[in-house]
């Protein structure tokens, strides 16, 4: 067993202060909650030294995904990254500022609008990205491969209880 932490410690006060509750769940989810801001912080850092909002690395890290010509709809842009088509719309014209994207009408939508990555938006997202995978697998490192592939299968299934 881990040695105890302070998880532990707020556990163990719960049960003195209401031994009518159990509060074993903050076993895993307050540690998840500690170790996704770990994660927020260092995500932040690897995006900040590339001169990207995490925001920004989003909608890059979606576009670059797709692979040539590195282009989706708004509407799947805002899909993939969880937000109204107004906020990614928004985002759009910041990127286009910065010249990470373009943007042009969908010729198969009159009403569409597609956004493409361009060469400086690509350069920014790959930077970023081979930074934070450095920086995840310095976060794993106490772990074998076996224990993160567990580690990932039990998360995926509480995942998918949301």
């Amino acid at each position: 067993m881990a040695k105890p932490d302070d998880v532990d410690q707020i556990v163990a006060a719960w049960q003195v202060q209401r031994p009518d509750l159990d509060p074993s769940p903050l076993h895993v989810l307050s540690r998840l909650t500690r170790v996704s801001a770990q994660l927020d912080t260092a995500r932040a850092k690897a995006f900040r030294d590339h001169n990207l909002d995490s925001w920004e690395f989003d909608v890059l890290a979606a576009l670059r995904r797709t692979g040539p010509p590195f282009t989706l709809s708004a509407g799947t842009l805002a899909t993939q990254t969880h937000v109204t088509s107004g906020t990614m719309t928004t985002r759009v014209d910041r990127l286009l500022e910065r010249g990470f994207v373009t943007r042009f009408p969908d010729q198969n939508d009159r009403r569409g609008v597609l956004v493409a990555l361009t060469p400086a938006g690509q350069s920014g997202v790959d930077g970023a990205f081979k930074d934070l995978l450095e920086r995840e697998k310095t976060a794993l490192k106490g772990l074998g491969p076996k224990e993160q592939e567990q580690l990932a299968d039990l998360l995926r299934e509480l995942l998918d209880q949301f």
